[in-house]
């Protein structure tokens, strides 16, 4: 019998196993496979995004649109330059790039992942290969797990940090779901976020593959008739719609996704306004006069998108830039400041990032991670009804609230 029992050897589970073990508890983690931390090694594209740099805890809450209140507690006692001093006396430098994206200097996410076992293993848990099945309750409190196997792990406390149902390659298949509703709790429908997005119009699997650096884009809610995000920086076209940093974050805002209910509206020239697009475009057709339109574009667009913005110009490809009307330059920068995409809906779970959904904070208390509704019960992580924008912040998450249950058991 252990004193504290983690099911999970993710982000949270490891943090919190090694918080447990540091305070004196005996600590067994139980891990579905053999290698523990898999979806960590995969974040960031490998190279692990491990936290955000952002200094101000109000700032910290506001990239986690769901819930972000919730983790107040969590967040004060570990915020992001505890968990860079965290990591770097593990022995993992870490450097910070664009948007406060912090990794390992090695840009390696086994760095971090063996970090994490390190941490847990040297404060004392011990990590077994096992998948739970069903806790084991007495009265209103939980006193472990039985395992997939036959096996029955006793403890005075367990704490689910199983994550959600993203990655489901690394364990993340909705076993700390199936395992809450079992003390009661109630289960926000888990949906992807930070996920790519499936578009209606046709040129964008003419367009997979080509990656547009320094837009602006802006997400509209026709539904609503309002403006719901903006943002800058990096948008992937796919042979489905849309991907890239830009749209993993505005996937985040989305809710109730239905056929044309959002749209993508893409500056493809932020850094101009109409006056000088305009202005620009008269200084390329004047150097390229004798030449058709479709091939005086080359200078102000990738040449996979000057097809594109062609056709949707509604000017002949074969019209010489010097028959080109104020008109219809005006139509053509008007499109350039307004690509717009319109989205059909989320690509499959498996294709995110994170879950959003999954247990309810209201039956969780924020200043300790505990069920409100079972003794003894603790959450972490991804299987809680909270996340956040891309860029760190996410694994932030499951530091801190991993921390924090490790140390409130």
């Amino acid at each position: 019998m252990s004193d504290v029992l983690v099911i999970g050897a993710g982000a949270a589970g490891l943090m919190a196993a090694g918080a447990a073990a540091c305070s004196g508890h005996s600590v067994t983690v139980l891990e579905r496979n053999e290698r523990p931390a898999r979806k960590v090694t995969l974040t960031g594209k490998g190279r692990c995004n491990v936290t955000n740099s952002c200094a101000e805890l109000p700032e910290l809450i506001a990239a986690v649109p769901v819930n972000g209140r919730f983790l107040f507690s969590a967040f004060s006692r570990f915020m992001p330059s505890d968990t860079v001093a965290f990591f770097e006396d593990l022995g993992v430098p870490l450097k910070t790039e664009r948007g406060g994206r912090v990794f390992p200097e090695s840009d390696k996410a086994a760095d971090i992942a063996d970090a994490l076992c390190r941490y847990a293993v040297r404060s004392g848990a011990k990590i077994v290969t096992a998948r739970a099945k069903e806790l084991i309750i007495s009265g209103c409190c939980v006193r472990g797990t039985m395992s997939e196997d036959g096996r029955t792990f006793s403890a005075n406390a367990v704490i689910i940090a199983t994550g959600g149902l993203s990655y489901p390659a690394t364990g993340s298949t909705g076993d700390g779901y199936e395992l809450a509703r079992q003390a009661g709790h109630s289960i926000v429908t888990p949906k992807p976020s930070l996920v790519p997005l499936n578009a209606h119009e046709g040129f964008c699997s003419r367009l997979m593959g080509l990656s547009l650096r320094n837009i602006a884009v802006k997400v509209y809610d026709n539904e609503k008739n309002q403006l719901i995000y903006t943002d800058f920086g990096e948008l992937l076209f796919t042979h489905f719609g849309v991907s890239g940093p830009v749209i993993l974050s505005a996937s985040s805002h989305m809710r109730d996704m239905k056929r044309g209910r959002y749209v993508i509206s893409i500056d493809l020239k932020p850094a101009l306004n109409h006056e000088k697009l305009d202005a620009r475009i008269l200084r390329d057709f004047s150097e390229n006069a004798n030449k058709n339109f479709i091939n005086a574009l080359n200078s102000l667009l990738p040449k996979k998108l000057v097809p594109v913005v062609v056709g949707l110009s509604g000017i002949p490809a074969a019209t010489k830039t010097n028959q080109v009307t104020r008109e219809q330059r005006a139509r053509l920068a008007e499109l350039l400041k307004d690509f717009r995409v319109t989205v059909t809906g989320f690509r499959p779970i498996d294709e995110a990032i994170i879950t959003s959904g999954g247990v309810d904070v209201a039956e969780i208390d924020p200043r300790t991670m505990e069920s409100k509704l079972a003794k003894g019960l603790y959450f972490a992580g991804e299987v809680i009804d909270a996340d956040a924008y891309t860029g760190g912040y996410n694994l932030q998450i499951a530091f801190a609230t991993g921390r924090l249950a490790g140390f409130a058991v």
